[in-house]
């Protein structure tokens, strides 16, 4: 497979487990809003999307080290994707529990959950399809 093919490989892997997050995401906020209202929800949201804006970051940290075969440098690309994933998740929570009065934190959970959950399972449903 040329180096084309594979980063086009790559982003489609990648954009897979970004629909697959969102859809997770609006899911448990349509369940949260039928249990819970609107507080509800939009904490759900909010803990979905912060899995969602820290995996894109993570996904373009991981794109640019593609091309690189040495597995040293394979493995502190995939580490450092990861740690920024986890940072950026980790303010966008902090700033969500500050400003927002009216968190309900089961459903906040609830949609982080989902989305990482999510990822995870349409990676593994990418590699069967491979």
């Amino acid at each position: 497979m040329s180096g084309q093919q594979n980063t086009a490989a790559g982003m489609s892997l990648y954009s897979n487990m970004l629909r697959w997050q969102v859809m997770a995401t609006t899911a448990v906020t349509l369940i949260a809003y039928a249990v819970g209202g609107l507080p509800a929800a939009l904490s759900a949201l909010m803990g979905g999307v912060s899995v969602v804006i820290g995996a894109w970051f993570a996904t373009r940290i991981a794109e640019k080290g593609r091309e690189k075969t040495d597995p040293t440098a394979v493995l502190l690309n995939l580490l450092k994707a990861e740690a920024v994933k986890i940072v950026i998740i980790a303010i966008i929570l902090f700033v969500v529990f500050k400003l927002y009065q009216a968190l309900v934190p089961f459903a906040l959970i609830a949609g982080l959950a989902a989305a990482a959950l999510f990822s995870g399972a349409a990676l593994a449903k990418s590699q069967v399809d491979v």
